[in-house]
């Protein structure tokens, strides 16, 4: 009897049965190991992986492969060399420079009201024989190109935004950025890339960022060196002068599409799939809380707009923000902008008094083109009394550092509530959360679609509907991912049986 209380010979090894406990089997070797004649041949196959022959295999060598081209980038970047300024070439710098000998002597024959009063195309009218008598007093002979290039500059110099007026009218340009008279950045397909225009000096450039924010009855100088403002086309613009500055007067602006952004828009980019697409538009029509989240450039305010469409045409809507940007696709509404303090530091209208005041507008929905502090209390207020359908845009990077945020806006303000009392009326109040993300190639995705369900305890609960997931990145750069749906049963379903639409929401969730 072994020590173990079994019998050797028809109960061990020798019968092929179990093995004893405690008796580990023989490890066998790779390719060059040999099977002795007891083992069990066809059970448990290889214990252990095969050395790698002379010459790695085909996996590991592309692992190679990858690393090295990853170091060999990091290398480049480490020892390349870029220019800071904008450059001006060719045609362009022909036509700057008699700009130049030109504009004094016409501004001398013009006056500047009656120029004021003239349409773009009226001004050149009568620009063109002033324009030729100055070229005759040069001595510059230019052709019928160079001419009209000419007046073109003159004109925007006079009543538009002088170099950036090329920038604004190019509608492949989403974003620019000026940093200084000499460096000037635009963003193009997501990436950003150094624009040929440059500015006489600062004090050219001064004069188009004051003539732009003048536009909307603000100010920029040194005593109020920030402002935000707004084109006509509705393009958000934000100004820094020195000595806030240190590079000299920075314009950024964020342009915004002509033509409205739609849903269906967005799925064509491949922002968001057709499910999430329907489910939005549902969430939209059948009045639920949104909170637009993501970070800057992301797509918020796109998104935002996109999803007014889906608003009933007879719904009373106030949008409330800073600088107006917003350009909702409704017949009924009304947009309401903020007043930053006079040179006393009185009389600022902030937010918080415009969400106040909205309440007694009659408003079925409110918007906010964005929320940064105490007035996103009055915000969830008013999700809580009857407006539903109500929705906002604010930074975060995940829906539920989103839910924090909000938390932590409420906290900064003067309210004295406990904590578990605030998670509790943002957890009644929202319905639902719209990530959207700006993703390293450029392109803009809808990441998350999360429910708030309600609390637990002292915590927030959250279902999430729909997900991006990355899968790799293609050799020109761009990412790849799938938009997959967690084929849960969404808690707002109810509110979209309200309207009609619970069965077409299911499906669309599913």
């Amino acid at each position: 009897m072994s020590a173990f209380g079994r019998k050797n010979g028809a109960g061990g090894m020798g019968s092929g049965a179990r093995p004893q406990f405690g008796v580990a089997k023989p490890m066998r070797g790779g390719a060059g190991g040999s099977k002795a004649a007891g083992d069990d041949a066809d059970e448990g196959g290889e214990q252990f992986p095969p050395l790698p022959e002379e010459g790695a295999p085909a996996a590991e060598g592309a692992g190679n492969d990858r690393n090295s081209d990853a170091m060999a980038r990091l290398s480049e970047r480490m020892n390349a060399t870029h220019s800071g300024d904008s450059e001006v070439g060719g045609f362009e710098a022909s036509v700057h420079k008699i700009k130049e000998q030109v504009l004094p002597r016409l501004l001398e024959r013009v006056d500047p009201e009656a120029a004021a009063t003239l349409s773009k195309d009226e001004l050149s009218e009568e620009f063109r024989p002033i324009i030729m008598e100055v070229l005759a007093e040069l001595k510059v002979t230019l052709n019928r190109r160079e001419q009209f290039a000419l007046e073109k500059v003159l004109v925007d110099e006079l009543l538009g935004f002088g170099p950036l007026e090329e920038l604004l009218n190019d509608p492949d340009v989403s974003d620019i950025m000026v940093n200084g008279p000499d460096q000037t950045y635009i963003e193009k397909s997501g990436k950003l890339v150094l624009a040929p225009i440059r500015f006489r000096d600062e004090g050219h450039l001064f004069q188009i960022a004051q003539r732009i924010v003048n536009q909307v009855g603000r100010r920029v100088d040194q005593t109020t060196p920030l402002a935000d403002a707004r084109l006509k086309d509705g393009s958000r613009v934000n100004v820094i002068v020195p000595p806030l500055s240190l590079r000299g007067t920075a314009i950024s602006i964020r342009k915004f599409s002509e033509k409205p952004i739609t849903l269906d828009m967005l799925q064509g980019f491949g922002s968001m799939s057709e499910k999430m697409c329907t489910a939005l538009k549902i969430a939209g029509a059948c009045r639920m809380n949104i909170v637009i989240s993501g970070g800057t450039g992301s797509g918020k305010t796109t998104m935002l707009n996109a999803l007014s469409k889906m608003i009933d045409p007879g719904e009373r809507v106030l949008t409330i923000e800073d600088a107006a940007e917003l350009r909702l696709q409704q017949p009924h509404w009304l947009p309401l902008e903020t007043r930053p303090p006079n040179l006393e530091g009185q009389g600022a209208i902030t937010i918080g008094d415009l969400v106040k005041n909205a309440l007694r507008m009659r408003p079925d929905r409110i918007i906010l083109g964005e929320i940064r502090g105490a007035e996103c209390f009055d915000l969830l207020a008013a999700m809580n009394t009857g407006h539903d359908g109500s929705m906002c845009t604010l930074h975060a990077n995940s829906p539920r550092e989103c839910l924090g945020r909000m938390e932590n806006m409420i906290l900064m303000g003067d309210i004295k509530i406990p904590k578990e009392a605030i998670s509790r009326q943002i957890a009644e109040s929202v319905d639902l959360i719209v990530q959207v993300k700006r993703l390293r190639d450029g392109s803009r995705r809808t990441t998350n679609i999360t429910e708030v369900i309600g609390m637990e305890g002292d915590v927030i609960v959250t279902q999430e509907l729909f997900k991006f997931e990355y899968l790799d990145e293609s050799e020109d750069g761009k990412i790849m991912g799938e938009f997959r749906s967690s084929g849960l049963r969404p808690y707002t379903l109810e509110k979209a049986r309200q309207f009609g639409f619970d069965q077409a929401y299911l499906e669309a969730c599913l």
